[in-house]
């Protein structure tokens, strides 16, 4: 793996570009979450294809699918963003967040399961604790039957984050976000009743919702139990795909008080859910390291975005 170029700062976020080989580029990154200091949570993201396969209407990581990443370029990247910090492995963070969400949907790659079986051995990392949000694409059934074991035997009493990426409630509607095939509400229900057990966190529904974008507690409710899930929305962050397919987001980062007493969110908590309205740093936008950014899209694309990726790629020195 070779890191070829960065974008960001040390206060927020680092988005870097590594190559594996001719036309085999992704982006990892590492971000704090201010003002929490890097020594109480350090979030790193990783990629886990080489492009993508679904294609959210959302994301500019997605098409251009050129394959899967092995473990050990999964592992790369993280030995990369670790050791530069930490050249020892040790890792003080009481938060140390690894999220499988720069580029690929992680369930339909098997090498992921065996980063997270590898993890726990590979650092000196009590804060440790994998994330893995997925949109439970058909066909990804050995990786969640897997996973339950890895969880179970790897990270118990809450050391795993697990997150659903629905982003609407009307199941035709997510059809056209998320155009693939994939678990419906219902099986989604069925393997969260197996995925948490007592002491877990509970199990994220997250939308990156869109204005108009359905989502109705009553549905909800008759999947998902409060006491196992919790909702997370967060700003359809600005992105080339989301523009092109005439996307807004129903949160304003610039609005938080807003947000927080919006009506959606008030009679999701009404119903009886924790929700969490997700807004990192705005600066992110900029840098380009959000959920749903990728950096080397948007050169591709050589236009300006409103309010996104305005940092300047740099070549990286050791």
């Amino acid at each position: 793996m070779k890191v070829l170029a960065y974008a960001g700062c040390e206060e927020i976020a680092l988005v870097y570009v590594v190559e594996y080989g001719p036309q085999k580029m992704v982006e990892c990154v590492e971000s704090l979450q201010p003002p929490i200091p890097r020594h109480e949570k350090w979030v790193l993201l990783v990629s886990t294809m080489f492009g993508c396969p679904v294609g959210c209407q959302m994301c500019d990581a997605g098409g251009y699918y050129q394959g899967k990443l092995s473990k050990d370029e999964i592992l790369a990247q993280i030995d990369f963003l670790v050791r530069k910090r930490y050249p020892d492995g040790i890792i003080p963070a009481r938060n140390f967040k690894i999220q499988f969400a720069r580029m690929g949907e992680p369930a339909l790659n098997l090498s992921v399961l065996d980063v997270l079986d590898e993890l726990p051995l590979r650092y000196q990392a009590p804060g440790l604790m994998p994330s893995l949000s997925t949109i439970a694409p058909l066909g990804s059934e050995r990786f969640f039957a897997r996973l339950l074991e890895i969880k179970r035997q790897k990270y118990p009493h809450g050391r795993f984050q697990f997150q659903y990426s629905l982003h609407t409630t009307d199941e035709k509607v997510r059809d056209q976000i998320i155009p693939v095939k994939k678990w419906d509400f219902a099986r989604l229900a069925s393997y969260g009743e197996q995925f948490y057990q007592p002491g877990d966190r509970k199990i994220t529904l997250n939308f990156a919702l869109a204005h108009g974008t359905p989502l109705d507690p009553r549905v909800l409710l008759s999947y998902f139990d409060p006491e196992r899930y919790l909702v997370k929305i967060t700003p359809l962050n600005p992105t080339h795909h989301a523009v092109n397919n005439g996307l807004t987001s129903y949160i304003d980062p610039q609005k938080i008080p807003e947000s927080e007493t919006s009506e959606t969110v008030q009679a999701l908590r009404q119903a009886g859910y924790q929700v969490i309205v997700s807004i990192g740093a705005v600066e992110e936008n900029a840098i380009g390291s959000n959920c749903g950014q990728y950096v080397l899209r948007h050169m591709q694309a050589q236009a300006a975005l409103q309010d996104a990726y305005s940092y300047t790629l740099q070549e990286y020195g050791d």
